[in-house]
């Protein structure tokens, strides 16, 4: 990539600040965006000296306008861009019975419809310039479905999906795309989470917080992963392990190890 512009989402903290650092590392000129502006003029102030270029903006992934601005405003400023992270995300916890669908709503308008907007809008610009990369973070919960996350699954899952899709879609345009798939690491993704009881709060604090990897961890991942242009960038050996799993053994063997692997988890939990 001769000019290295990046355009990331939700990148105040968490892996959107990490990506951003790793990227500005390389000598990208980077644009940091999320719904908190504060928090986003935080992390660019970060960059200052080490990215390129690098600028802040708002832009809440559930408005359309939002990201016409920042594209409107990468064409002016940059001449356009080469890299869209689409890594806004939030999570939602609890049974089916017991998730209002407010909550549904707010992780799909979130987690799906905000990769949608950026993909819609990026799409056109990519065309213009011959070329660009979609970077949609998803999750392992959308290869592996464990049980009392069916709203975060479920979006995580239509990322994949979406991505699959645009992956053979926009090859003809010399668009690329990645997935990125990680599992549990130390991020602030919990304080946000909107969960149905107690239980299920606790235990995802506690396997966020206890993670052995941290957002910087799966940045270089990620970093790596798309220079060599994986498609499917599972960051996690247990995770890529599970969804071997579920590929090619017994549908009753992976739900049986899918139903033990959760008792053991709450065990852990309760202990």
């Amino acid at each position: 990539m001769d000019n290295k512009r990046i355009f990331i989402t939700g990148s105040a903290s968490g892996l959107g600040c990490a990506l951003a650092k790793r990227y500005a590392k390389d000598g990208f000129s980077v644009l940091v965006t999320d719904v908190d502006e504060g928090g986003a003029a935080q992390t660019a102030a970060l960059l200052e000296g080490k990215a390129r270029r690098v600028h802040a903006m708002r832009c809440d992934v559930r408005k359309e306008d939002d990201f016409m601005a920042a594209a409107d405003w990468l064409e002016r400023q940059w001449g356009g861009v080469d890299v869209v992270v689409n890594n806004a995300g939030v999570a939602v916890g609890g049974g089916i019975a017991d998730v209002p669908m407010v909550d549904w709503q707010w992780a799909v308008d979130i987690n799906l419809l905000g990769v949608v907007r950026g993909c819609k809008t990026f799409t056109p610009l990519f065309r213009r310039h011959r070329g660009g990369y979609f970077v949609n973070v998803a999750s392992a919960a959308g290869l592996i479905h464990p049980p009392l996350m069916s709203a975060y699954n479920a979006t995580k899952a239509a990322v994949v999906a979406i991505s699959e899709t645009l992956a053979v879609e926009l090859a003809p345009d010399n668009i690329y795309v990645s997935v990125v798939c990680p599992s549990f690491f130390r991020t602030n993704l919990n304080a946000s989470m909107r969960a149905a009881n107690p239980d299920v709060a606790h235990l995802a604090d506690g396997l966020i917080t206890r993670a052995t990897k941290g957002a910087d961890d799966i940045a270089d991942r990620v970093f790596r992963g798309v220079a060599r242009r994986e498609f499917r960038i599972v960051t996690h050996a247990d995770a890529k392990a599970a969804w071997m799993m579920k590929r090619f053994a017994p549908v009753s063997v992976y739900l049986k190890a899918v139903k033990e692997g959760s008792k053991q988890i709450m065990a852990r939990r309760k202990a």
